[in-house]
């Protein structure tokens, strides 16, 4: 969807199962096609595509591109962003830690973000250019010595000559945005910073770094870190960051009663990584690797001290709060207030609730369809009140 001041606005379809390219073409054609109707009102639909490295390879061969391509054209879509994170499956079986793998260390990732700037090169419109999102270099756990993070280094920037190459190519503006989350090697804006610094100290003067890469801004990872959004926002545009594209989406945030953590149980679900960052009484933070681990931490009374709790648990955004749970929602009206003052912060916003199918049941709307109406309307109203509108 076309915003006023050049933005574009789509929901991640990695809120439906896509693990190859016929699978993912059926979801679009199945769930992406009605919500057009409802929310598109004639005007060009934009899709966030979700391609793993299976589809991305399909999709990616010459005829499966042109018939892709035909029937954007024919019903009036375009792609203007990729989620490159999950390499592979993402619904269905548990996937947790594994979402990392392979990392930025290795040449698979190199070689599918190489292949997915590939098919956005031909796909996305010229006035709208392309962003890919990507994991945030990897897990901490995984990186156990130097070597790692330079090999790290080496191939983000193997990625950004490749965008540079098909930006010149093609004339569109492509991008990549590092994704920081909960317990990675980049996990708050101090460590994206400060690995940028790092990318920049490797090549001085080197001015292909500032417009190839950024960072995805996950309103709900950064809130679960206890960040200001604001805050986050000015920092990273002090440090010459851009802000590649924004993930408009929440996390669950809680005072930690025995009857809010009775029925937090709900959320510990088999599929995702639940990371828990836990506020106390003073301000420290304590992390948990995921929910299971802090509800047991809990039960040991370990985290008697506790204030708040925010979960890595992405909530639909119109979610109203409960007598229970709340959500993070005010950080990601403090990012949508931030771009309401500054439209040329960011072109690219993606509504990303892919939790859909682990949600408990008094979360979930009728259909699949009406959440994602619901996220459009809450989103727009809210971007609307900053004076940023959908356009013809």
């Amino acid at each position: 969807m076309r915003l006023s001041h050049g933005i574009h606005l789509a929901y991640c379809t990695n809120v439906h199962r896509g693990g190859d390219w016929p699978e993912t073409f059926r979801s679009l054609n199945e769930h992406t096609l009605r919500v057009r109707d409802r929310v598109g009102a004639g005007r060009p639909y934009a899709i966030g595509l979700r391609l793993g490295d299976t589809a991305s390879r399909q999709l990616g061969q010459a005829g499966e591109l042109e018939r892709f391509r035909a029937w954007l054209d024919e019903n009036n879509c375009y792609i203007f962003t990729i989620n490159g994170f999950p390499h592979g499956d993402f619904h269905g079986k548990r996937i947790k830690e594994q979402v990392y793998q392979p990392d930025w260390t290795t040449p698979e990732r190199v070689e599918y973000t190489r292949r997915l700037f590939d098919i956005l090169a031909e796909l996305a419109p010229a006035d709208a250019g392309g962003s890919v999102s990507t994991v945030p270099c990897s897990f901490k756990e995984f990186i156990t010595g130097d070597e790692q993070v330079e090999a790290m280094r080496r191939n983000v920037w193997e990625v950004v000559e490749h965008i540079d190459v098909l930006s010149e190519k093609t004339g569109k503006d492509l991008h990549l945005g590092l994704e920081p989350e909960p317990l990675c090697y980049l996990e708050t804006t101090e460590e994206m910073i400060r690995f940028y610094r790092q990318l920049r100290d490797d090549r001085p003067g080197d001015d292909r770094l500032a417009k190839r890469l950024g960072i995805n801004y996950d309103t709900c990872h950064l809130a679960v870190e206890f960040e200001e959004a604001a805050a986050a926002l000015d920092s990273l545009a002090a440090e010459g960051i851009r802000i590649s594209k924004l993930h408009f989406s929440s996390a669950l945030k809680v005072q930690p009663s025995a009857e809010t953590l009775d029925g937090l149980a709900g959320f510990a679900e088999d599929i995702y990584f639940h990371q828990v960052v836990t506020r106390s009484a003073d301000g420290a933070l304590t992390r948990y690797r995921d929910l299971p681990d802090a509800l047991a931490a809990a039960a040991r009374s370990e985290t008697a001290g506790d204030t708040e709790w925010r979960i890595h648990f992405h909530v639909p955004l119109h979610c109203p709060p409960t007598v229970l749970f709340d959500t993070t929602a005010d950080q990601l009206q403090q990012a949508i207030g931030v771009l309401g003052a500054n439209p040329a912060l960011c072109s690219h916003i993606e509504m990303e609730t892919y939790t859909w199918e682990v949600l408990p049941d008094e979360m979930k709307q009728r259909d699949v369809v009406d959440q994602l109406v619901g996220e459009y309307d809450w989103t727009l109203a809210k971007l609307a009140e900053q004076g940023i509108t959908p356009t013809d």
